[in-house]
């Protein structure tokens, strides 16, 4: 073989070879656009749960980029925001919702009633006309629901095992007061509290940030030594308000979120919230594939934590029991964020 076949040959096996790779480097023709909301402020819920849900997708061979574009957005605590979010998303041709809460799909189903909606972490969704049952939805709704009222009862057992003395316990949540998610954990609280010896005392919160000051001078007016709240997105967004109240009124907390105790509350029992935005992913990656919402039953919490700020503790001057930290899946001892 000459010198100059060689050289002729070089560049197109040279081609031949770099070939799959560049084409595998370019988009797929069939590029799906997945809209994601947070109904938060960055960086809220989305760089610690945005990646989840991204690695959940990574997991089921869906790259970002190649396979897939996110349209990400935030609501900045403003439900005016989510219907504006909701239009961009549907003019913008997303095939997929991804929402975290029954109220943001709402929102979103009043704008649209065939773009599929993936709720990752809603409420009671059948009693708020979202969909027809669990186990078959019927409409453009599915996801994961983290509605379990009877936690409320293990909370309470937590916030005694933490302040054994405590006699009676403060509850408060955003009314109203007879809307099903609250008027059922409520029920399931007054049930636990009974059996524990401990008289609750409910205060029924208005959406009004400077609602938070009034409820805890009312708490500590009416002798409360600890408290329990019951968590939702107006709550979430306060969390450290909350936590700086709780604590500027010496009184311990318990919550349902980890997010709270991470912004300073005492403790929190409930569903692990990075597993369910994992798990949504698996929602996404069904209807991709061809599935309808209609039929993806929803699916409820299978891991819970129990989570502790020490930090906290010591501010509060309280010592926790071994026994409960032995219990908890996490022990919080740097400051708050």
């Amino acid at each position: 073989m000459t010198r100059r076949t060689i050289g002729l040959l070089v560049p197109l096996i040279l081609a031949i070879l770099v070939a799959p790779v560049a084409a595998e480097a370019q988009p797929r023709g069939d590029v799906h656009r997945i809209g994601l909301l947070n109904y938060g402020s960055p960086p809220s819920r989305s760089g610690r749960f945005g990646g989840v849900f991204r690695q959940g997708l990574r997991d089921l061979c869906w790259v970002e980029g190649q396979h897939l574009v996110i349209e990400e957005r935030f609501a900045e605590g403003r439900e005016a925001r989510v219907s504006d979010i909701a239009h961009e998303f549907v003019t913008g041709q997303v095939e997929v919702v991804v929402v975290p809460n029954t109220r943001t799909a709402q929102r979103i189903q009043q704008v649209t009633r065939t773009v599929p909606i993936v709720v990752w972490s809603g409420g009671d969704l059948v009693t708020a006309g979202l969909m027809a049952s669990l186990a078959k939805p019927g409409g453009n709704v599915t996801g994961l629901q983290i509605f379990q009222p009877d936690l409320a009862g293990k909370r309470l057992e937590f916030l005694r095992g933490a302040v054994p003395q405590v006699s009676r316990i403060g509850f408060f949540f955003l009314g109203p007061r007879d809307s099903p998610v609250p008027a059922a954990t409520l029920r399931e609280a007054e049930t636990a509290a009974r059996a524990l010896g401990v008289e609750l005392h409910v205060l029924e919160l208005q959406e009004a940030p400077d609602e938070f000051p009034r409820t805890f001078a009312a708490l500590t007016h009416a002798q409360v030594r600890a408290v329990m709240v019951h968590a939702n997105p107006f709550m979430y967004i306060h969390r450290a308000k909350i936590a700086a109240l709780a604590l500027e009124h010496r009184l311990p907390t318990i919550f349902e979120e980890r997010g709270y105790v991470e912004a300073g509350g005492l403790m929190s029992y409930g569903p692990n919230l990075l597993d369910l935005y994992r798990r949504a992913a698996t929602y996404v990656d069904k209807i991709l594939k061809g599935a309808k919402p209609a039929d993806l039953p929803v699916e409820q919490p299978s891991k819970f934590e129990l989570v502790i700020n020490l930090k906290t503790a010591q501010a509060l001057g309280l010592t926790i029991p071994p026994t409960l930290l032995f219990q908890a899946d996490e022990v919080l001892r740097k400051g708050w964020r």
